[in-house]
């Protein structure tokens, strides 16, 4: 915080004495302010810190009724935590801010005096890394307050440089910057791919370097606990662009394709939007798991949940809604089922991917005729080349990439060849691509009022012009 700065300052300009003062007329005793109110104000102070420090429109800090459904969903899947005594936990957060999502976890688990978490005699070890030297100042003096271990908040750039290589954990959480570049972590990165290759935290591949988000996403999976030592779980808020940007075979295509391939994601949850302080757009939840129960293994739910909100009474930014107790219990119940419902959809990993094929037509000389080569086979058109994905699981394939040239056959037989019979596929230049196209799946078709009544509105709306 540069305190000794601080405490100068205000004593060179004559202010150290009135605000020393102004503090000394306020009653703080515990009797008169609880713990729970003056966690409220430290909230309160930490938010309006938050909202006049995040420079970078990306960068926001996130609402504690965000943070606790993430933990719900998180906690949701380790049954084990909520029961045994003196069982022992670690969460570990990469953009760990000023600590929300670590004191967050730990009420949860743990709980606070006023209110009692799931399992008040479980220890919970938090760790975190933030690149923000007040940010980190705030967080690490929050867990000096908890206990906790303050050396286990580290300052720096986690991108740049993992301060807990080599360490894993049995929970992470993240909501990290949308739409940010990472231009000043990039020569690190690229030379920690290029000494570790898959072994790096980056081994899905690199995004475009104008967004970061999916550096996080690989880096949160790469964190979680082995397999082998009991598994992690991870969740993480993203803005909409990780789950669909980048062609075949790009950066965020790979990155999707080694998460869904692996079958690291759980679930992902849509958040209402103006849930953040300072953006009203779109965001994400993913849930990643390297252990999955058996009646999960080889699937991905999608929750909707963009209409489980309250509305506040009173704005704060952008933020006009908030997720009440109730409604999070409603989402963390769809999690738990894992059923088809209006709100859930269960899908097979394989069921996001998808072939992009070349679709190629002859060159026809002046005469209409086909060119040929000199083998005798018809040179393509570039101007009429085209191109087609070609979902994995088309016509019931339920064998993803194994049975690509059968798949790719039944495509072109019923959707190309009845409108262009010459057309062919080039094979060598067929791709594989990964993308979840969440909306898309549930979308309800509203159709529009009758021309009779859209015309008598508007008749009526002349008239009053008129008039």
């Amino acid at each position: 915080f540069r305190f000794d700065n601080q405490i100068a300052t205000l004593s060179e300009k004559n202010r150290l004495l009135i605000v020393v003062q102004k503090f000394a007329e306020v009653d703080l005793h515990p009797t008169t302010v609880s713990n729970a109110e003056m966690g409220d104000l430290f909230e309160e102070l930490i938010r309006k810190f938050a909202e006049a420090s995040n420079e970078t429109a990306g960068e926001h800090f996130t609402p504690r009724d965000a943070i606790r459904l993430m933990v719900d969903l998180l906690f949701a899947g380790d049954d084990q935590a909520l029961v045994e005594k003196g069982v022992v936990r670690t969460v570990y957060d990469p953009t760990a801010g000023t600590g929300g999502m670590l004191s967050v976890a730990e009420e949860h688990l743990v709980g606070t005096p006023e209110h009692p978490g799931l399992n008040p005699d479980a220890r919970l070890r938090l760790y975190g890394q933030e690149i923000n030297d007040q940010s980190y100042a705030i967080c690490k003096s929050d867990m000096i307050a908890k206990g906790q271990d303050a050396s286990n908040i580290q300052l720096g750039d986690t991108l740049a440089e993992d301060k807990f290589a080599g360490t894993t954990f049995d929970y992470c959480l993240s909501n990290p910057p949308y739409g940010v570049d990472w231009k000043a972590s990039e020569k690190a990165i690229k030379d920690e791919v290029a000494q570790a290759g898959e072994r790096s935290r980056f081994p899905g591949g690199l995004p475009s370097i104008s967004d970061g988000q999916m550096l996080f996403l690989q880096h949160l999976a790469t964190k979680m606990r082995p397999i082998h030592d009991g598994g992690g779980r991870a969740g993480i808020v993203l803005n909409g662009s990780p789950l669909f940007t980048g062609a075949a075979e790009s950066g965020p295509s790979q990155i999707r394709r080694w998460l869904l391939e692996n079958d690291l994601v759980d679930a992902i949850v849509a958040l209402p939007t103006n849930m953040f302080y300072n953006t009203g757009i779109a965001t994400y939840v993913w849930i990643l798991d390297n252990a999955k129960p058996a009646e999960r293994i080889g699937k991905v739910q999608l929750i909707d949940g963009t209409g489980f909100y309250s509305k506040m009474r009173k704005n704060l930014g952008n933020k006009s809604r908030e997720i009440t107790a109730a409604d999070r219990e409603q989402i963390v119940k769809l999690y738990a089922a894992c059923d088809e419902t209006e709100h859930s959809k269960i899908f097979p990993t394989d069921a996001f991917g998808y072939w992009t094929i070349t679709v190629e037509r002859p060159l026809l000389d002046e005469h209409g005729k086909v060119v040929r080569d000199r083998k005798g086979n018809p040179k393509p058109d570039p101007k009429l080349r085209d191109t087609e994905n070609v979902p994995f699981t088309y016509a019931g394939n339920d064998l993803g990439d194994d049975g690509r040239d059968a798949t790719i056959k039944a495509y072109v037989g019923a959707e190309v060849l009845p409108h262009v019979p010459d057309a062919w596929v080039d094979d060598k230049k067929t791709k594989v691509g990964y993308e979840i196209p969440f909306t898309p799946h549930f979308y309800k078709y509203v159709p529009p009022r009758p021309l009779e009544e859209i015309d008598a509105d508007l008749n009526q709306l002349v008239g009053e012009i008129l008039e």
